[in-house]
């Protein structure tokens, strides 16, 4: 299990040295090891094998003690991923080797060693998360009540303020952190033997499982899952779901930087060059590369949903696509959190130019604020027709819409010119945005809690 990316120029922009450690061939090989070492020791434990056996083979499940290359070379040759670990580690523990890998099949290691592996990676994700919750807290709670234009179908609607846009984004990161660390709490160890009924331990299967998965810190399966991957699939959902949240905030991370806009953005580092022919530019790379990486996860993703009906009691076509898909995926996760933790660390917010942006319109943002005042008098329909003529008129003629509702009669018929005014206001016209913030703000410290 490793990153397949070979092109080591960008290859920090999209994973991090931390997670390919996780899952390169040192991780994947001491993931079986220890795999190993768990079913020795809790065989010796049983009494299923010698104790001694055990000590001595759970002493020899350090990857540092094999020949990475060597191993490579023989798995080639023999085309089986494990049959040389295996015989390596019986030729290292001598006379106890005998009893190494006592009742266990292929995929029993080499699943157990990659939810294993998982395990760290899921933590590294987790700890990601957490570090971009905590930076964006502080965030919302300071625009909480800072008015911005909100946005339907890329036009002007009503006012939102920029506390309630970041409290979506911890919304969705709280999920994913709570998905993710679900997942992690329910791993589960492989150990059914060749064909699921344990049958070479003789009625002792269900009590080396267990024992195993104890040692492992893992749940154990009563049922085997060798061929129902629903416990893979939950952990690729959950990177997806994780890299869903981020992909969106980089996208409305590019689309406030426009230059027309700028109302917040990416930090960017006097060293920063956003154009190899245009000096002034100032592009949002973090988040394009962060944008990328969510988009390349869900290609990764595809054949294990795509290839999950595995055949009869066990086989390989469907199998080894996790052993690439997932290690890819948590890769790319990696980098998406690496790339979020900068945004969200030196997040620049510009509250004068929400300020600009809300007065583009003309005043036409605050249409419902004023369409609901009059519907008390016209009714929403009744309302809805007079404003909608009045925000022509003003885009036609480049007005102020509060000017045109205070010359037209059906409106100051029903309106005072305070209640107009009133009605202009953005500040005045937030609804329930601070109560978001604060709903989001106090879901995430007590998920973070946890």
């Amino acid at each position: 299990m490793g990153f397949g990316l070979n092109n080591k120029l960008v290859l920090d922009v999209f994973s991090t040295a931390a997670m390919r450690a996780r899952f390169d061939d040192t991780a994947m090989l001491q993931g079986w090891l220890e795999t190993e070492r768990g079913l020795a020791v809790a065989q010796g434990e049983l009494g299923i094998i010698p104790e001694e056996a055990a000590r001595v083979i759970a002493a020899n499940c350090d990857a540092k003690l094999y020949d990475l290359a060597a191993l490579a070379g023989e798995i080639l040759e023999t085309g089986h991923p494990l049959v040389p670990v295996i015989r390596s580690l019986i030729r290292k523990s001598g006379e106890a080797g005998r009893f190494a890998h006592w009742g266990a099949t292929t995929q029993d290691i080499v699943d157990t060693g990659a939810v294993l592996q998982c395990r760290e990676g899921l933590r590294l994700v987790a700890a990601d998360i957490r570090l971009v919750l905590d930076q964006l807290l502080p965030v919302a709670r300071k625009y909480r009540d800072q008015p911005m234009a909100g946005r339907t179908h890329f036009q002007h609607a009503s006012p939102v303020t920029f506390g309630k846009k970041v409290a979506i984004w911890i919304d969705d990161l709280t999920a994913a952190l709570k998905r993710v660390e679900a997942v992690e709490a329910e791993l589960t160890g492989q150990f059914a033997g060749a064909v699921g009924t344990l049958a070479a331990l003789r009625g002792r299967g269900p009590e080396t499982r267990d024992r195993m998965c104890s040692v492992l810190g893992l749940k154990s399966a009563e049922v085997p899952w060798h061929t129902t991957r629903g416990r893979f699939r939950d952990i690729s959902n959950a990177l997806l779901e994780y890299a869903a949240a981020a992909e969106r905030i980089g996208i409305e991370i590019t689309l406030l930087m426009a230059t027309e806009l700028q109302e917040a953005g990416e930090p960017i580092s006097d060293k920063h060059v956003g154009s190899s022919t245009m000096p002034q530019k100032r592009n949002p790379h973090t988040s394009e590369f962060m944008i990328t990486g969510a988009r390349m996860m869900r290609g990764e993703a595809a054949p294990l949903i795509a290839h999950s009906a595995h055949s009869f009691e066990r086989e390989m076509t469907c199998w080894a696509i996790e052993w690439v898909a997932l290690p890819q995926m948590f890769c790319l996760a990696s980098g998406i959190g690496q790339n979020l933790i900068h945004i969200t660390d030196g997040l620049v917010v510009s509250p004068e130019n929400m300020e600009r942006v809300l007065a583009l319109t003309n005043g036409q943002i605050m249409a419902e604020s004023a369409m609901m005042r009059l519907a008390d008098a016209l009714g929403h329909e009744g309302a809805h027709e007079v404003m909608y003529e009045c925000a022509n008129i003003s885009s036609r003629e480049g007005r102020n819409l509060g000017d045109v509702l205070l010359a037209d009669r059906r409106v100051t018929e029903h309106l005072s010119p305070e209640a107009i005014a009133a009605a202009m206001d953005p500040a005045a016209y937030l609804g329930d945005s601070g109560i978001i913030v604060d709903a989001a703000v106090a879901a995430a410290e007590k998920a973070m809690k946890r």
